[in-house]
């Protein structure tokens, strides 16, 4: 994305309509820690595969929700409040607005869905 964060964002579309999409193999050909690809379009919105270990950084998102939804591992949602733990087949959604971090403390596969012109590092916190 840039060299200011040390993720590996793909905003790019994986996947057209009426595509397989194919997570598993994303996720075994993932050797980053922190990846994050668009895998299609919905409407308004993207749906994103997120495949990380470590921690995000603190930010918010000022027109957009954000929904965070665990296949496999352990991910935290800090807010500014409380932590929110989550484990597979659990999901979370963040209001536009609402300064949050991040983390996976265990290499952690994620699914998020965004509008799609929803920047995934944030706008400044």
């Amino acid at each position: 994305m840039s060299d200011k964060y040390p993720y590996t964002m793909n905003l790019d579309t994986k996947f057209d309509f009426l595509e397989l999409i194919d997570i598993n193999s994303l996720v075994k050909e993932c050797k980053d820690e922190w990846y994050n690809q668009t895998l299609c379009q919905v409407n308004d919105c993207v749906v994103r595969l997120g495949v990380m270990q470590g921690e995000f950084h603190w930010h918010k998102h000022d027109q957009e929700d954000e929904l965070f939804y665990v296949i496999d591992g352990h991910f935290i949602v800090d807010l500014e409040d409380r932590s929110v733990d989550l484990y597979p087949n659990q999901g979370f959604t963040v209001p536009r607005n609402v300064i949050h971090k991040t983390r996976a403390p265990e290499r952690t596969v994620i699914l998020m869905i965004e509008g799609a012109g929803v920047v995934p590092t944030g706008d400044e916190a």
